[in-house]
């Protein structure tokens, strides 16, 4: 039977093995569930015609051993009424038919053993239709939940890195800071030193104004004194 050829793998198909090797596990589900239902719709159509076969050689090796049980009868009973001839003639022909029913049986028991693989090879793609449908709302549920999880997991490691770029950042802004707060200090210095000069050389001068100013009072003092 070509049928049973073609379809040899589907009595082994595994389908957890067939989405494990699938590279969109989602995709897979929804054409292994069409691949099913046409192998279904050609077993379907094949296992009728297995099944009508299997019944046409019982119907003809039933209809066979009826024929042999009726001429055997008949021998008897021409045995009985004392025709010896008639019952070799019934005999004979139960003998014809014996041979028959040795090739009947023959083409029944294939078309039996062919009809029972149909049967088994149908009965095994409902089973697998069913049990994918009934599966396929979980697993597609899973892998939804899985391709949301690889997205968050690329947006963590894209948070990681700004993480660690505002770190670099921050110490660059610390950097920045130090840099400022020491120029800000050289400078407070630098105001400070030019501060203390100006200071001093008014003080020179404040010093040379009050000395002058004494020695002129105690000169005009004196010549009062001796009427200069």
């Amino acid at each position: 039977m070509g049928i049973i050829g073609r379809f040899k793998d589907i009595m082994s198909a595994n389908i957890n093995a067939l989405l494990d090797k699938a590279e969109d596990p989602e995709k897979m589900i929804d054409q292994y569930l069409r691949d099913l239902e046409s192998d279904l719709g050609k077993v379907k159509a094949e296992t009728a015609a297995v099944m009508a076969d299997e019944q046409r050689t019982k119907r003809e090796l039933d209809e066979c051993n009826a024929d042999i049980a009726k001429f055997q009868q008949y021998a008897e009973k021409a045995v009985v009424a004392g025709n010896d001839e008639d019952a070799k003639k019934f005999l004979a022909k139960k003998n014809q038919l014996v041979e028959k029913q040795t090739a009947l049986q023959q083409a029944y028991d294939v078309s039996a053993a062919n009809s029972a693989k149909m049967k088994q090879m149908h009965d095994k793609l409902v089973k697998d239709i069913n049990d994918l449908n009934a599966r396929k709302d979980s697993i597609k549920a899973k892998i939804a939940v899985a391709k949301t999880q690889e997205k968050i997991n690329k947006i963590g490691s894209s948070v990681t890195g700004a993480q660690n770029s505002m770190s670099a950042f921050a110490r660059m802004e610390a950097k920045a800071d130090k840099m400022l707060d020491q120029a800000n200090a050289m400078a407070e210095l630098n105001s400070s030193a030019a501060e203390e000069d100006i200071d001093s050389l008014a003080s020179k001068y404040d010093s040379t104004s009050d000395t002058s100013s004494g020695v002129d009072d105690e000169l005009a003092a004196l010549k009062a004194q001796l009427g200069k």
